[in-house]
């Protein structure tokens, strides 16, 4: 993609520029050469709006979008006011990251517990992790419980929120890169896409986060879950508990069961992987961590 990609595009421009001018008859040479101008402009607009969309997003501006994202969902969603559970699960967090190959993002990785009794959580660029008591009810130990975080941590370390906002702005320029070679070239339509690009990114990652990720990704990231328990010294197998327990409630509506695959085909998924992983045994100490702070929910 990348540099090939823009030059194709901007080729494509200069070429429909020349068959415009071939089919339509000029009152006067200056006529012609202002017409040129036009396409030199856009196509010179539509380069920089591609380049725009192939760019990196720093570790800074995942931060940002990613709390203005958390922002949106908490909109929605009010936070759990429980200052034990919710320290709990920022110490699994950073256990499971400081044993990761990504153990720190620009502001840290934050946990926020959601009062809500649907089974569901989100993972928004930056380290923001937000997860439901109703998710957190479907778990039953510490090795279960960290899978969860594990799996939202592995969403946020694979990038695939930044790939779904760069994705989304690759094809905005091309579909306003088609418009500008299908109408007027002097259009306002490429430079209006370029500017809202910044101002579209909230919108982009709310709509992904919600609508949920690909099949594909979801499976990637239990699969990095695996290894993030693993390094930890947590039980792999954690998953594949909370994912039963999912299986078992299967007839709750929303939530996770909207936006992810089956816990069955997870569970399918992760079965074919779990031979290479041992059982983690002497989980007293954490069963009892796990209790204590998950009671009165």
């Amino acid at each position: 993609m990348n540099k090939k990609l823009t030059a194709i595009v901007v080729a494509l421009i200069l070429f429909q520029s020349i068959c415009f001018a071939q089919k339509s008859p000029f009152k006067n040479l200056k006529e012609k050469i202002q017409l040129d101008q036009k396409t030199r402009e856009s196509a010179k607009k539509t380069s920089e709006a591609l380049g725009k969309a192939q760019e990196d997003i720093s570790p800074e501006e995942e931060y940002y979008i990613g709390r203005a994202v958390a922002a949106r969902l908490l909109s929605q969603y009010k936070p759990l006011k429980n200052e034990k559970l919710q320290t709990y699960l920022n110490k699994i967090c950073y256990t499971l990251v400081i044993n990761s190959n990504k153990p720190d993002v620009f502001n840290g990785y934050r946990v926020m517990v959601l009062d809500s009794d649907e089974a569901n959580a989100f993972a928004t660029p930056g380290g923001h992790i937000l997860v439901t008591k109703g998710l957190i009810k479907c778990t039953e130990n510490e090795d279960a419980l960290a899978a969860v975080i594990a799996h939202e941590i592995a969403h946020i370390q694979l990038q695939h929120a930044v790939k779904a906002i760069k994705s989304k702005r690759t094809r905005a320029a091309l579909t306003s890169a088609a418009k500008t070679t299908t109408y007027a070239l002097g259009s306002d339509a490429l430079n209006e896409m370029v500017d809202s690009f910044d101002e579209n990114i909230g919108e982009i990652v709310s709509t992904m986060t919600t609508a949920g990720y690909s099949k594909q990704q979801e499976f990637d990231a239990d699969n990095t879950a695996l290894k993030l328990l693993e390094g930890a010294g947590y039980d792999p197998h954690g998953l594949e508990m909370m994912l039963k327990m999912l299986q078992k409630n299967k007839s709750s509506k929303g939530g996770m069961y909207s936006t992810h695959p089956s816990p069955e085909s997870r569970l399918n998924n992760v079965t074919m992987r779990l031979g290479k992983y041992q059982y983690v045994s002497n989980q007293d100490v954490r069963l009892s961590r796990y209790n204590a702070a998950v009671s009165g929910l």
